[in-house]
């Protein structure tokens, strides 16, 4: 198959006008210019590498749109892959949680998240549009799901762990009296109520002496087991220095400017979400991805909580940042693959797979249609109408 008349963005620079061709699901060969009759004519639309997306929450809110309101596992993950194939991701990671006492209830039980992850299994051997992996979010504090995380690695269940703290008054929630007011907001507490609340979990957090243990536990087992570990929320150069020791690959979402450059500095990839680098601030008022990416200490991006952020935060970053389109595509594409260990994939070069995007500028960017392995799994219908006009 030959997709021709397109802008291609490779590693390092981008063909103004070039033609690629699919074969066996792999990328068979480049070149410099158009070809005749091709299967596919872009109209000098732009051709990327199909995104890789390291934490996408998504998952949980597919299958339980609304509170308490639940549908059938199965039909979440097929939306959610749909949603995925139409924001060009083409490798997913879903993150998922292993507990129930979080603000997100039985969304983030074991036996949820257990059930997730069987349909998952069950439903990539062919019916799903894009690949998807898992990503076990733990939470340190909780001893439970360190036993959990270690039977799913015994079984081959993940392909990514991240070592999470969210008490308040460090990462994410490092300015408690923010962090107060959002309890108060999102629980219809009064103040007084959400600040004992908060309260009441940092005196906790203090009284656990698992959580180091945990830590190291998990780590240990991840490694064992060949899966890549990833920090979250790092704040400090000091906490950065500690995940370093754990030999930690990522560190997702680094909340200031210091943590972020001091995990470049160890070699350690810094990720942050899409929407955050889409809008250049972040909800919760840490480090902007934006301003992250200006410093040039952005390594990733991720969907965080929203796909289709993918492809215009990835064209607004192009318009700030010094390497142009080939330095904020890498971004979520040939980054993170090399983050993940995934050598198949996340650029456009012969013998990797062919999972493309087709994308076009404007006021809003938008994909228009998506190869996951040389097979197209999405298409707006723009490029029919395309090819009906010629």
């Amino acid at each position: 198959m030959w997709l021709s008349d397109f802008e291609i963005v490779l590693r390092d620079r981008v063909i103004s006008n070039g033609a690629l061709r699919i074969e066996d699901g792999l990328i068979a060969e480049i070149r410099e210019g158009s070809v005749a009759s091709p299967d596919i004519s872009g109209g000098g639309r732009l051709l990327l590498p199909g995104f890789i997306d390291m934490h996408g929450d998504m998952v949980e809110r597919e299958v339980e749109p609304r509170p308490n309101v639940r549908f059938p596992l199965e039909l979440g993950i097929f939306e959610l892959d749909k949603k995925l194939a139409s924001s060009g991701i083409t490798t997913a990671y879903a993150a998922l949680s292993f507990h129930a006492a979080s603000t997100y209830g039985h969304l983030r039980s074991e036996e949820h998240s257990r059930a997730i992850i069987d349909t998952i299994t069950t439903l990539r051997k062919g019916e799903l549009l894009v690949d998807h992996r898992v990503h076990a979010r733990f939470e340190v504090t909780f001893t439970k799901a360190r036993l959990v995380i270690e039977d799913l690695l015994r079984a081959g269940s993940l392909d990514l762990i991240s070592l999470m703290d969210h008490t308040p008054g460090q990462g994410q929630y490092r300015d408690v009296e923010r962090h107060i007011e959002t309890v108060a907001r999102n629980h219809k507490l009064t103040p007084e109520q959400a600040a004992e609340a908060v309260r009441q979990r940092i005196e906790n957090r203090a009284q656990n002496m698992d959580a180091m243990d945990n830590i190291a536990a998990v780590s240990a087992a991840a490694h064992a087991h060949g899966v890549t570990l990833a920090s979250h929320d790092d704040d400090t150069i000091e906490k950065v220095a500690v995940v370093h020791g754990l030999q930690t690959r990522i560190s997702e979402f680094p909340v200031t400017m210091d943590a972020a450059r001091e995990a470049q500095r160890l070699g350690i990839a810094t990720a942050m979400g899409a929407p955050n680098a889409l809008r250049g601030l972040s909800y919760s008022g840490n480090l902007s991805a934006r301003e992250a990416y200006e410093n040039g200490v952005l390594d990733m991006l991720a969907s965080d909580y929203h796909p289709s952020a993918m492809l215009p935060a990835i064209l607004a970053l192009a318009e700030v940042g010094t390497g142009g389109l080939p330095a904020a595509a890498a971004l979520a594409t040939s980054n993170p693959a090399a983050a993940l260990g995934l050598t198949d994939r996340g650029a456009i070069e012969t013998g990797l797979r062919a999972d493309l995007v087709i994308a076009e500028r404007g006021r809003m960017p938008r994909v228009r249609a998506t190869f996951s392995n040389g097979r197209q799994v999405y298409s707006d219908g723009a490029l029919y109408h395309l090819r009906q006009a010629a």
